[in-house]
């Protein structure tokens, strides 16, 4: 895991976004990504203003704070290989008429997890464990 690496900040009482995270996890060959909860402390210290509520995910890169499909798809830069790829694809798309499908996804996440909120997530792998922050 690359130090000082981006942090995906996600809502840690969704089961969609803990299943994201973890599909992450999967695909991240290079292992730059990293993850904290959005109720969590590493999210809270963060001293430059951010979105209040849980419902987008937030990317943090060299300080910079990024939201809804623009946080997705700039992780998946960050991935490398073919995600890196289709994610320069979509980020040509302005992000009004990208982030209108996220919020609707955002909006509904609760209901599409359908009962599988983070009580029933597999448990990380030590190296998975590693890159999840407080």
């Amino acid at each position: 895991m690359k130090e000082g690496g981006p942090i995906l900040f996600y809502d840690g009482d969704c089961g969609v976004c803990t299943r994201s995270v973890q599909w992450i996890l999967r695909h991240d060959h290079r292992g730059v990504l990293r993850f904290a909860s959005l109720q969590g402390t590493t999210y809270t210290s963060i001293t430059q203003p951010k979105p209040a509520d849980v419902s987008t995910a937030v990317l943090l890169v060299e300080g910079k704070l990024y939201t809804q499909s623009s946080a997705i798809l700039r992780a998946m830069l960050h991935m490398g290989g073919v995600w890196s790829i289709v994610a320069r694809i979509l980020l040509i798309i302005p992000p009004a008429l990208r982030d209108p499908a996220y919020r609707w996804v955002a909006r509904n996440r609760h209901v599409l997890s359908a009962g599988g909120g983070p009580g029933s997530c597999r448990l990380p792998t030590p190296a998975e464990r590693a890159r999840m922050l407080p």
